[in-house]
Order: C-alpha cells, then structure tokens, then sequence
C-alpha cells in the first residue's frame, strides 16, 4: 500500500459512522476549514524560521486537511481525492504550456503575465457556463476570507494587469502620501472613527501597493516586523526584570533607552 492510500484509509476510518473518531465523525467543511487556515499558516512560519524538520511535518499536516475536505465531499459523493489530484495536474499542465505544449516563454516575468491571462481565460470560460451573472470583472474570485493585506495585494495585481497602476514606485510613494495627509486631517479635524478608520484603510492598502511594486509580500513583511517586536519588547522586559521591576513600574522614558539598547546590540550583531 502507498502512503497516500494508507493515508486515505486513516481518514476514511476517522470518518466511518460506526467505528470513526466521535469528533471527525462530526465535523464539516466549515468547522474544518479554520484548521485548514491555521495549518497553511504553519507551514508559512516553519519556512520563516527555515526550520525544515518543522516543514516537513507542517506540510503533513497541510495534506491531511486535504485529504479531510476530499473525504468529505466523497461522502456526499460530489468529487473524491483522485478527483482534485486529476484536476491541479490537468490545470497545471494547461497553465505552462512552455514547459508542456508548444509555447515558448524565457523569463520568469513573462511567465507571470501569462500565468495570469491563463487564469482571466479560466475564469471567463467559468462565468460563461452561468446565466444571469453581473459581467466577468477582473476582480472576480479573489476570495473574500483571504487575511486582508494579502487580499489588497491581489486586488492590486489584478487590476494592475490590465493596466491600472503608476509606471514606478513614486508614484504609490506619492499616493501614500497624499493618504496619510488626509488620515492627519481626519485626525485633526476630530472626525468621526468610521471616518478614521476609511482613512487607514486607505493608508494601509497603498502600503500594499508600495510592497507590490518593490515585490515584497506585505504579511511576510509584517511577520517579520511583528517578530522583531516581539524580540526588542522582549529584551525590555529582561533589563527590567533585572531590576526587579516589571514595564508598568518603569517610565517611557526608560523603556524607549532599552529598546534603543536591543536595536544597537541587533545592529552590531548584524554588521559582525
């Protein structure tokens, strides 16, 4: 037996009626899907981490809520693991056609063009088969449960493949700009926190648009920072701790000269 098949026992087991675990018995694609999320995530953070023993059983655990959604759908007898195995192969072949038909592309930025226009083609073929629907946008099918800088990053691409975008970086640098002199107004002048809040978002989605141009992954960039927070926080606390203070006893002041500490001693960690 294969591991893959041996794998399909085991959930089809979990999943039996009678003699199944009582909690996957229970479960849908609903309750399984934030499960989905967080393991997706998982894997993400081992590759951050460059932790490959991590990835390797992350990735494991990424298959299994897989092979959990295929047994589901098998049960209603709608499509089956095989199924969605023969459908990313079919698709991933009919999207390279340099590598499996005739076309011939020499750089990676010519690929992503056409990786994208293969994509609007799919989707046009997609709504075409449904009647009464608005007209195919560009837009269309970027999924609404996507963590919200990821999802601003794709809206942008999409609209940027037809053509909706600065010629350079300075002009999304411009564009923040002008956004976060209307978040200061909006501030200034007391407005109200709906107000407020459109105010940052459109901050925060021409960030996104500044990460696209200098292709960076804005929740990769935020990972990041969040972790050197976390680190340079962290490092406070110990220097207070020293002392047999916690940061609630400590002022501003004294906080702010250990953070600058931890980012010197990061700095010439670094350069050494």
């Amino acid at each position: 037996m294969s591991d893959i098949s041996r794998l399909l026992n085991i959930m089809a087991t979990l999943r039996h009626p009678e003699k199944g675990c009582p909690w996957d018995r229970q479960q849908d694609f609903a309750s399984v899907a934030p499960f989905t999320i967080e393991e997706a995530y998982e894997v993400a953070d081992a590759i951050e981490r460059n932790d490959l023993p991590a990835l390797r059983e992350e990735l494991g655990d990424l298959l299994f809520q897989v092979v959990f959604h295929a047994r589901m759908a098998e049960e209603r007898q709608t499509f089956a693991f095989d199924d969605v195995v023969h459908g990313i192969c079919d698709k991933m072949e009919s999207r390279h056609p340099h590598v499996f038909g005739e076309e011939r592309i020499a750089t990676a930025e010519q690929q992503t063009v056409a990786w994208e226009e293969h994509k609007r083609r799919e989707r046009i073929a997609k709504r075409s088969d449904v009647k009464n629907q608005s007209p195919v946008s560009v837009l269309d099918n970027v999924p609404l449960a996507l963590p919200a800088l990821t999802r601003a990053a794709k809206l942008g691409r999409r609209a940027a493949g037809v053509g909706f975008e600065w010629p350079d970086v300075q002009g999304a640098l411009d564009k923040a700009d002008e956004e976060l002199q209307e978040l200061r107004a909006a501030i200034a002048d007391k407005s109200t926190l709906t107000d407020i809040e459109d105010e940052l978002g459109d901050v925060l989605f021409c960030m996104v648009n500044i990460c696209r141009y200098l292709k960076v992954d804005p929740e990769g960039a935020l990972r990041k920072t969040n972790r050197k927070f976390e680190r340079r926080f962290r490092f406070v606390e110990q220097r207070l701790r020293a002392q047999g203070r916690e940061p609630q006893q400590a002022s501003l002041a004294e906080m702010d000269a250990y953070w600058d500490e931890a980012k010197r001693l990061e700095n010439s960690g670094n350069n050494s």
